[in-house]
């Protein structure tokens, strides 16, 4: 090769390394592993995020009705009056809210979730108290993988 052409190829080897190792990391780290990740908690049980992973907080539907009827007066009608003008004032955001929070819970007690914090791996392993996702799903992958 030409002395020329040598020092443009140890330049390409550099950069064809810098974009490999991290793509390679990437692909053979705990998330790429793991196609599905649900996480079920509550407010009193923080866990720490991996990405990309579905958060199922089983006290959301209370929180959202708490935030629809706070405050409210003691008179039933004036009190359905104010919570369906803050059911309307939150248009199609608080639908979805609403919507998502009781199908997470749902979705859980379809799990057969039992104990909190729980993170699930393809609907079909589960690792119960482990507050770190990034651990719990590195822990299903180790039982996943082939026993020698």
């Amino acid at each position: 090769m030409p002395a020329s052409l040598s020092r443009f190829a140890s330049g390409w080897r550099t950069l064809g390394l810098a974009v490999a190792l991290p793509a390679a990391l990437a692909v053979f780290s705990p998330a790429a592993f793991a196609a599905d990740v649900v996480v079920v908690t509550d407010s009193r049980h923080p866990f720490k995020t991996m990405g990309g992973e579905r958060l199922i907080e089983l006290d959301e539907p209370h929180r959202i009705e708490a935030e629809l009827s706070a405050e409210l007066p003691n008179d039933p009608e004036q009190a359905t009056a104010i919570v369906k003008r803050r059911l309307s004032s939150g248009g199609t955001d608080l639908q979805r809210r609403l919507a998502s929070a009781y199908q997470g819970v749902t979705d859980a007690w379809s799990l057969g979730i039992t104990s909190l914090p729980a993170v699930v791996v393809d609907q079909r392993y589960v690792v119960y108290g482990e507050p770190d996702v990034a651990r719990a799903v590195a822990r299903i992958e180790q039982h996943r993988r082939p026993q020698p």
